[in-house]
C-alpha cells in the first residue's frame, strides 16, 4: 500500500474496496455509533417496513469508501475533507459491496483531489452515489 502524491496522480485514475457485510457488521456498527435503529437490528420489526427486511446502516456502507480512499486512491496518509452522499437501495446481510473511487478532478496548486464515489452491490446495483474531496499526503 504506497500513497501517491498529487503529481502521481491522474483525472479517469479509479481504485475499488470490496467487502460482504455480515450480521455482526451490523451489530457492531450499530454499538459503536449507538444507532439502534430497528430497521438494522430487529427481524421482526423490519419485516414490517418498506424493507421486508433488516437492512444495514447507509453509513457503514459509505465507510468502505473510506477504505477505498485510505488504503488505495490516493492511499495512506490522505485527509478526507469531505463527502456528498446520495443512497440509492438498502444493502442487506451477505450482501458484497464494492465502494470505487475515480478522480474527477485536480488541484495541484491547493493539493486537493476530487473524486467521484459509488459503491454497488454483487449485482452491479448501486446503493450510493456521491463525491469526496481528499487531500493527499505530501
Amino acid at each position: 500500500m504506497k500513497a501517491l502524491t498529487i503529481d502521481q496522480l491522474t483525472v479517469g485514475q479509479s481504485a475499488s474496496f470490496s467487502k460482504t457485510i455480515s450480521e455482526h457488521d451490523i451489530y457492531e456498527f450499530a454499538g459503536i455509533t449507538g444507532d439502534l435503529n430497528p430497521a438494522h437490528i430487529n427481524e421482526e420489526y423490519a419485516r414490517n417496513t418498506h424493507f421486508r427486511g433488516r437492512i444495514a446502516h447507509g453509513i457503514l456502507s459509505a465507510g468502505l469508501i473510506s477504505a477505498a480512499i485510505a488504503m488505495q486512491l490516493p492511499g495512506p496518509g490522505s485527509i478526507y475533507l469531505g463527502q456528498t452522499l446520495k443512497f440509492t437501495a438498502p444493502v442487506r446481510i451477505g450482501d458484497t459491496i464494492t465502494a470505487t473511487v475515480t478522480i474527477t478532478e485536480l488541484n495541484t496548486g491547493k493539493n486537493r483531489v476530487k473524486l467521484h464515489t459509488v459503491c454497488t452491490n454483487q449485482e452491479g446495483a448501486v446503493v450510493i452515489d456521491g463525491e469526496a474531496s481528499v487531500m493527499p499526503p505530501k
